[in-house]
């Protein structure tokens, strides 16, 4: 709904912050990682992610859209709410949540505070398999946070062209495979619609 707050930083806390956007203040909560890369005082941008509940509406600010997507596969994981998945992002960056993942470390990942043995041997369950596609680090063929971003912004739109995902996902990731990780968002549709 709202995707990113882009203001004044007008307070600044470990946990939160406060973007002043023409005189309406936002309070987001914030990771660590977020927390340490905003500079006082100064006008930011923050992608946020809007979680509604009964008893409150809270929003949650990254500095980086890679950051806001592995919030969204932690808290995509039953018994992983908001505050949990925004406690792992500040005690894990981004890349160290990715390959504890796809290493299967247990106790990385249990490692992090409220994270118990069965939430962390569930989270690399249901995730291991979708961040070895986005991360590809056994082929390493994806270092580029961009070429995740035109990855998934492809496959939404084959999907939304009609394609069924799986058959999406492997058609994109043969031509990745096939012309490098350098592609752009066009250049993936184009080939995939050759390819079908």
């Amino acid at each position: 709904m709202i995707a990113y707050i882009d203001g004044k930083l007008a307070h600044k806390d470990p946990t939160y912050v406060i973007i002043d956007v023409n005189g309406i203040g936002y309070q987001i909560k914030i990771s660590l990682s977020t927390y340490s890369s905003l500079p006082a005082g100064e006008r930011c941008k923050l992608h946020t992610y809007l979680n509604i509940k009964e008893d409150a509406h809270t929003l949650y600010g990254f500095t980086t859209v890679a950051e806001k997507e592995a919030f969204l596969h932690l808290i995509s994981i039953s018994g992983v709410g908001p505050n949990t998945g925004l406690m792992i992002l500040s005690s894990l960056s981004v890349e160290e949540v990715q390959q504890a993942i796809v290493r299967e470390d247990v106790r990385t990942i249990q490692n992090v505070k409220g994270i118990g043995a069965k939430t962390a041997q569930r989270i690399i369950l249901e995730l291991k398999d979708k961040l070895k596609k986005e991360v590809m680090l056994s082929d390493g063929v994806v270092p580029a946070a961009s070429h995740n971003t035109n990855r998934a912004e492809a496959l939404s739109a084959l999907v939304t062209l009609g394609f069924a995902k799986n058959v999406a996902e492997k058609t994109l990731d043969n031509i990745i495979k096939r012309e490098g990780g350098s592609l752009s968002v066009e250049e993936l549709i184009k080939f995939a619609l050759k390819s079908s």
